[in-house]
């Protein structure tokens, strides 16, 4: 692994949930970030689902193109639903009446990707079936077994993932490779969403009272006070500590700051006073009834629009990948002493990373460089996201191997404006992209022959 790992995908363990809805692209994140064709992300249910029961005699559902859809991959579907604790299914008539339509559609896509030539071939399965057992912390072995507790045998997860592939790539080829953004479109949306109107705003405030009835000599004074404070703020002061020491206003805690909130809740005093500055720029002082105000413009966001600035990491790491001379279990072991032997003292990171590590930044001694969120696999990524700089992970098993990490820094970075209308491309390509598919998908169904017969029990 190295800078470049791209969000590498998976399938549903789970099997079979390619519907409109699962097979909607990600969000728009907070920031811009490399991004893959990606399928749905892989996910181990969180408890096993039950053992496979006696069904009641399978009969045809449907017929999609001549094609049947059974009674029996309706309740199989129906077995291996997960839904979030507390959610209200609908009754089960109408479920099994969702699940059948989620199959048919299914089947229009798979005849489609069928028509154009599209296939898996053996190599790019079994490399998906090893990603997700990677991905979940199993070998391939120890996936087949798990699967078998759920009541799935190994034939039909494959054949599962088989079509969930087919499916993505069918999307792929008829949708998503067709969408196009252009430059005039971003600044349309650029210029719908930054108005100030739009806006929200953090501020800080430093407050100097002016007594009620105060003569002009005792106001001026005041003033000049505000303005020292303000020359001391823009030559780089902590603001936090001149509001502990000098504000007057009964909301001095937390330095001042007054919450991200709609331009709408604050005094029009107050943003005509901050609407021309950057974060962390002090505005000019400005006067109301209570005072004289010094105000900090903390944080300012435009709905719709990506944060002003997000956190850059930099870690390093030593990856040992398992194979015949070496078992996973044997590379996590091995990992686990290093880790003790950094802890100790007894031997520094990079030195070890150059010495064991089979990934091409040993020679940098781990180091990755700075990273974007989003730049790596995300079970990678989250486990990095939670260690404090100078914090040791435990022995990581990622889809590339075993991994030792270690953050050496994080440091805030002003979005650029190319970084912005990147985001804003990738959100609205992936709006076009889901009215796209929809249309695509209706179009499919509605030029194939479905027939309906008896529907599950």
């Amino acid at each position: 692994m190295n800078k470049s790992l791209v969000l590498a995908s998976a399938l549903l363990l789970s099997g079979g949930l390619a519907s409109a809805q699962a097979q909607k692209p990600p969000k728009a994140g907070s920031r811009p970030a490399a991004t893959s064709a990606a399928l749905p992300a892989a996910a181990m249910p969180t408890a096993a689902a039950p053992a496979a029961q006696a069904l009641p005699a399978n009969h045809v559902v449907a017929l999609v193109n001549s094609e049947p859809v059974t009674s029996h991959e309706v309740l199989a579907r129906l077995a291996r639903l997960q839904t979030p604790a507390g959610t209200q299914l609908p009754p089960r008539a109408e479920l099994l009446r969702q699940l059948t339509e989620r199959l048919i559609l299914e089947r229009v896509q798979l005849q489609a990707a069928a028509e154009l030539g599209l296939k898996v071939d053996e190599a790019a399965l079994a490399l998906a079936e090893e990603n997700i057992a990677r991905q979940n912390s199993l070998s391939v072995a120890q996936l087949h077994e798990r699967l078998k507790t759920m009541g799935e045998d190994r034939e039909s997860f494959r054949a599962n993932l088989r079509n969930e592939m087919l499916l993505q790539r069918v999307r792929e080829r008829e949708v998503d490779s067709r969408i196009k953004i252009d430059e005039q479109e971003i600044d349309a949306y650029l210029a719908e969403h930054q108005s100030p109107e739009l806006a929200e705003l953090n501020l800080a405030q430093l407050l100097i009272r002016v007594p009620e009835g105060a003569d002009a000599a005792t106001v001026e004074r005041l003033r000049q006070r505000a303005e020292q404070l303000a020359q001391r703020a823009r030559a780089g002061a902590d603001f936090t500590a001149l509001v502990n020491e000098f504000s007057e206003a009964p909301d001095k805690a937390n330095g001042g700051q007054l919450g991200l909130r709609s331009v709408e809740r604050y005094p029009t005093l107050f943003v005509d006073a901050v609407r021309s500055l950057q974060a962390g720029q002090i505005a000019a002082v400005v006067r109301s009834g209570a005072g004289f105000h010094l105000l900090k413009l903390v944080e300012k966001r435009n709905t719709g629009l990506p944060e002003a600035t997000y956190i850059q990491t930099r870690a390093r790491h030593i990856l040992l990948r398992p194979g015949e001379q070496l078992s996973q279990e044997a590379a996590i072991a091995r990992l686990q002493e290093l880790r003790q032997r950094i802890g100790s003292g007894a031997a520094r990171f990079e030195e070890l990373a150059r010495q064991y590590s089979q990934d091409g930044s040993a020679s940098a001694g781990g180091d990755l460089g700075w990273a974007n969120p989003g730049m790596f696999v995300p079970e990678f990524e989250q486990v990095m996201s939670r260690l404090a700089p100078g914090q040791l992970s435990e022995p990581l098993v990622s889809r590339f191997g075993v991994h030792l990490i270690q953050v050496q820094e994080r440091r805030q970075v002003p979005l650029s404006a190319r970084e912005q209308r990147e985001w804003v491309r990738n959100l609205l390509r992936e709006q076009k992209a889901e009215q796209a598919y929809e249309t695509w998908v209706r179009e499919l169904r509605a030029r194939a022959y479905i027939e309906y017969r008896e529907p599950p029990q």
